[in-house]
């Protein structure tokens, strides 16, 4: 899986937000993920939110997934 594909799947499952996706291992990946979804949720709702967008694809193509999220300021 490339930084592009999860990058693709989070804008799919949260369309307001602004995806970064860095990560040039194959494995290693680190999401940036800011959303008006997530205002009022607690940081694990929102790893939550992003994990639900990936699907199957999180536990059979990804090795790692750091995630940082919030909501606009």
């Amino acid at each position: 899986m490339q930084a592009i594909d999860i990058q693709k799947l989070i804008e799919a499952g949260l369309p307001d937000a602004t995806v970064e996706v860095l990560g040039d291992d194959g494995q290693h990946f680190e999401a940036r993920v800011i959303s008006p979804s997530f205002a009022g949720k607690s940081l694990l709702a929102q790893h939550k939110m992003v994990y639900v967008t990936l699907g199957n694809s999180f536990e059979s193509a990804l090795h790692a997934l750091s995630l940082k999220t919030s909501a606009p300021r």
